[in-house]
């Protein structure tokens, strides 16, 4: 068995010196053993899996009366016999009977008093709800202004103290309150709301659920003193209760839980990296360019978007490249030295028609690429577009030669998606007038 040679000796050693980690390790003065640091990303996973801030779920009505209150009050006792943990940090009944009586085993925390110019009123007591500490925390109207003197000036902002706690929130909220809506709902009620609150708690919130009831029905709950006293009826009903009213209103609760709908639906398919189109609505995308004949392809594609209730989404793709060079060639050949003008001119056209989709009410999108078809294709693909319309090429042979022809390609592509072409039903005279100018 050979010989292993010595090992070197350490610097320490060589100098006379006792070696710094022998003496850690003789005297156990390491804190704890020695591991590999960990990187700034792991530090923070476990940070984040430490911390985890509360799930908010709105209830969203289009009116009082609807039954968000009740609703909530529901989910309280039906996630309390699951086994959660859950307290009512704020009800508001307004002496309903059927709403006082859901609260039923609930527990109920005391609320914050608060003297108000010589009066005590009570709020809804953040800081006992954050000490209790409940799993789930149920917060009647959220939109709620807090009495002067009180820790925060919205209720909207102690729920997100709560959140921030780690607890989850259920609540309620009238459409009426939303910022973004103040004039459209003061225009349609002739009532100017004066408690608001920022969109952006709603966009946030994890769950939208839409509390709906027919304008009918509840005017019928009004008449039957479920909502107001009997005193307040009549007025309710003549005023912010009319029917057109709770029409308009409702119609703009459903808009606004349908766009929230679709915001987690594009957030659910870009998580999970799913490119297919999912058409759960129908979005029309009509291609348009210079030439005469995009006017009435715009038109027809409103027209079928309109009918649909459809999003119009108006596209303009400029190519570049080898598409580039060729329209170029094509032109210099048909126009020779007036190619120049007629690009101008063409030009013109292209931001006529670009104002002519906005004014229609579309999304106008400019784009470029080496490849129209494959561009257009994309932007369906991103927009979920349903349909596409676009205008019948009228191409001589020899340009499809040299240029391609769009609608072949885009077929090839497999969009998935209806192609409408939209024929030149101008006149003979327009068409031959249109001929000689570019001769």
């Amino acid at each position: 068995m050979s010989q292993q040679p010595p090992e070197e000796p350490t610097r320490a050693e060589r100098e006379g010196r006792p070696d710094p980690e022998a003496l850690l390790k003789r005297y156990q003065l390491y804190d704890q053993p020695i591991a590999q640091e960990k990187s700034s990303a792991d530090r923070e996973q476990d940070q984040s899996a430490e911390y985890r801030r509360g799930r908010l779920r709105v209830y969203l009505g289009a009116a009082a009366g609807v039954g968000k209150t009740y609703a909530m009050l529901n989910e309280g006792h039906r996630r309390k016999e699951r086994g959660t943990d859950v307290v009512i940090g704020f009800v508001e009944t307004h002496k309903r009977p059927l709403t006082q009586a859901q609260i039923g085993d609930l527990e109920l925390l005391p609320r914050k008093k608060i003297v108000y110019r010589g009066v005590t009123l009570e709020e809804m007591d953040t800081d006992a709800i954050i000490a209790r500490h409940p799993q789930v925390v149920l917060v009647d109207e959220l939109a709620h202004t807090n009495i002067s003197g009180s820790k925060h000036t919205k209720r909207y902002q102690d729920v997100d103290e709560i959140l921030d706690a780690g607890i989850d929130v259920v609540t309620t909220l009238n459409i009426q309150h939303l910022e973004s809506l103040n004039d459209m709902v003061a225009s349609i009620t002739g009532v100017r709301v004066r408690e608001t609150l920022s969109d952006r708690v709603l966009d946030q919130a994890d769950e939208v659920e839409l509390i709906d009831i027919s304008p009918y029905a509840l005017r019928q709950r009004m008449r039957h003193g479920n909502i107001y006293p009997p005193e307040r009826v009549e007025m309710a009903l003549h005023n912010f209760f009319r029917e057109g009213n709770l029409t308009a209103l409702r119609e703009l609760a459903l808009r606004r839980t349908a766009d929230k709908t679709e915001a987690q639906l594009q957030q659910y398919m870009t998580e999970h990296d799913i490119r297919a189109s999912w058409p759960t609505s129908e979005r029309i995308l009509v291609g348009f360019d210079h030439r005469p004949h995009t006017r009435q392809v715009l038109r027809d594609a409103w027209r079928l978007a309109h009918g649909l209730h459809a999003e119009l989404i108006a596209v303009s793709i400029q190519p570049i490249g080898y598409q580039a060079i060729s329209s170029r060639l094509i032109a210099f050949l048909k126009y020779g030295p007036d190619a120049k003008r007629r690009r101008e001119e063409a030009q013109e056209r292209l931001e006529e028609h670009a104002l002519l989709a906005e004014d229609l009410g579309a999304v106008v999108i400019r784009a470029s690429g080496t490849d129209v078809a494959r561009t257009l294709a994309e932007i369906a693909r991103e927009r979920h577009v349903t349909q596409i319309v676009l205008g019948q090429p009228a191409r001589h042979p020899w340009e499809e030669f040299l240029r391609g022809s769009i609608i072949n390609r885009l077929l090839r592509l497999h969009t998935q998606v209806d192609i409408h072409l939209v024929p030149d039903t101008r006149s003979a005279d327009e068409t031959i007038k249109e001929k000689r100018d570019a001769n």
